[in-house]
């Protein structure tokens, strides 16, 4: 029998200069991403440095137990405090949180019916169409348009906390529909078509296999859409207003949030004071308070964010 020919592995053995080579390379692009990631967290570190820096000066419990009633210039008021934010840090929340209520649900329900049962009809790739326009709607669009319509449905000049919510909710929907969608599109189809085989309906698949699976990456994208909002301004001047008092009712009245409260104050950049110092009046307060404020909108972010992920992993599907 002929022998079969030995096969000659050591001229595909790559040579010192060609490995040398490979490492000054791959030295290069170690270098280069870390400077790229470097200088993407300069700016991020320089906010939140200066925002800390510049916004603890006036963070205290008077600043945030109290509202602007009754603050007169840079005059301290009765409580020893200089004004604060109570009623914009309740304005935040209840606005974001109805704004929560109207887009989250619409949305993680059109990315279901695009997903699961829509397919690739035409009615499907229209939505995908709207959706995409809406997601690139000018903030202070969305403000004109729930104005707009409050005024036609309530009555000319509306202005409430629920007019706000329903800009925001506008703002945010496109943003929950494509997150979910793509968190649906990452489930094994194996999970469907397995409760499916074991008898189980379409509608408890769903509500059970499929969204319990994608709850994290749903819920990453709601925390997504809320940081995309909750720092908008120009739709809530128009459609909750600015008081200075507390108002606790959404559906009834003028409403302040936290970066409307900023941007009112940085509009004032110094206050009056009487040239008798002795008053204790300080002329930089409404820029102090408006650092102060933006301090604050970070860390309700950060709150935030925290409250979504606990809720994620509670809720979740659990390994067994």
């Amino acid at each position: 029998m002929m022998s079969q020919p030995t096969i000659d592995f050591d001229k595909f053995k790559p040579t010192r200069s060609y490995i040398a080579a490979r490492k000054r390379k791959d030295i290069v692009m170690r270098v280069l991403i870390v400077l790229a990631f470097i200088v993407a967290l300069i700016p991020l570190i320089s906010l939140l440095w200066t925002t800390i820096v510049r916004g603890v000066t006036r963070l205290n419990w008077d600043f945030l137990s109290h509202n602007m009633t009754n603050v007169i210039g840079g005059n301290p008021t009765p409580s020893g405090g200089y004004g604060g934010i109570l009623h914009a840090i309740i304005g935040t929340l209840e606005i974001t949180f109805g704004a929560m209520l109207i887009s989250i649900p619409v949305g993680v329900m059109c990315a279901v019916y695009l997903i699961e049962y829509a397919g690739k009809s035409r009615l499907a790739t229209t939505i995908h169409l709207l959706v995409d326009v809406m997601s690139g709607i000018p903030s202070i669009v969305a403000g004109l348009f729930a104005y707009s319509m409050f005024a036609l449905v309530v009555g000319p000049g509306t202005i409430n906390g629920f007019e706000g919510s329903v800009a925001l909710s506008l703002l945010m929907i496109p943003t929950v529909v494509k997150t979910t969608e793509e968190m649906l599109k990452i489930v094994p189809n194996d999970l469907r078509e397995a409760s499916l085989a074991l008898g189980v309906t379409k509608q408890r698949t769903i509500t059970k296999i499929v969204l319990r699976t994608a709850l994290p990456g749903i819920v990453s994208g709601a925390i997504l859409a809320i940081a995309r909002v909750i720092g908008e301004t120009a739709p809530l001047l128009m459609t909750a207003g600015y008081i200075v008092s507390t108002n606790m009712n959404l559906f009834s009245g003028e409403m302040t949030t936290l970066p409307v409260y900023v941007y009112q104050e940085y509009s004032k950049y110094r206050a009056n004071c009487a040239a008798d110092a002795s008053t204790g009046c300080v002329a930089t307060i409404p820029m102090e308070r408006a650092w102060s404020a933006a301090l604050v909108l970070i860390l309700l972010v950060l709150i935030l964010n925290l409250i979504g992920r606990i809720v994620a992993r509670v809720f979740s599907a659990k390994k067994k």
